[in-house]
């Protein structure tokens, strides 16, 4: 059986709750799953390849725990990053500032790391503009400070999430980040058509 082969690794960072499952369930099998998630626990593992042009680039994406009592884990599997997805959600002003601590994380421990913006639940202010507790413009501004990528998502209607995931892998298909070599790249050892692997995962 042939292994799938990572050619960049990519880690969901932010609060507790913010919807970073949701993001990349909608992501790999384009469904929204209505009911409360159990919380990850540790890091769930997930890798799908994209067309970009003539290349295919696998991703694989680590969907991190949001609680802070699990920190230092979320370090352990930001550590090679070449992308972080960090996710805050448009209805919540808490989660924005717990944003920004990641993105100060990943400046100071991985600076090879390019950081994508990501607000979630957009659907909730679609329906009431009256919930949303973070401006757009206040949210691209600091996505331009920090030289990232901004993008506002849905993972109950899909938008936008294939678009910030193929943008990731476009990235590194021309070279925008950093990335690990031929030589370098990981060998997960897993079948093509097996996306899921769980790591301290409890869902």
């Amino acid at each position: 059986m042939s292994a799938i082969r990572v050619d960049a690794k990519v880690v969901m960072l932010g609060k507790e709750s913010v919807g970073k499952t949701s993001l990349v369930e909608r992501y790999v099998h384009n469904r929204f799953l209505v009911g409360p998630y159990q919380n990850t626990i540790g890091a769930a593992f997930v890798a799908k390849p994209i067309q970009i042009g003539e290349k295919v680039v696998t991703l694989g994406v680590w969907d991190t725990a949001g609680s802070e009592r699990y920190e230092a884990m979320s370090r352990i599997y930001y550590r090679g990053a070449r992308a972080a997805i960090v996710c805050y959600d448009l209805t919540d002003s808490s989660s924005f500032q717990r944003a920004r601590f990641w993105v100060k994380e990943l400046q100071n421990c991985e600076e090879h790391c390019k950081i994508y913006l990501c607000g979630t639940k957009g659907d909730l202010i679609e329906g009431d503009r009256s919930v949303r507790q973070i401006d757009y413009h206040d949210a691209q501004d600091f996505a331009e400070e920090i030289g990232a990528q901004h993008f506002e998502t849905s993972s109950k209607t899909g938008k936008n999430v294939d678009e910030l995931f193929y943008k990731v892998a476009e990235d590194y298909n021309n070279s925008a980040f950093q990335y690990m070599t031929e030589e370098t790249g990981v060998d997960l050892g897993q079948k093509k058509d097996s996306y899921f692997y769980s790591c301290c995962h409890n869902n």
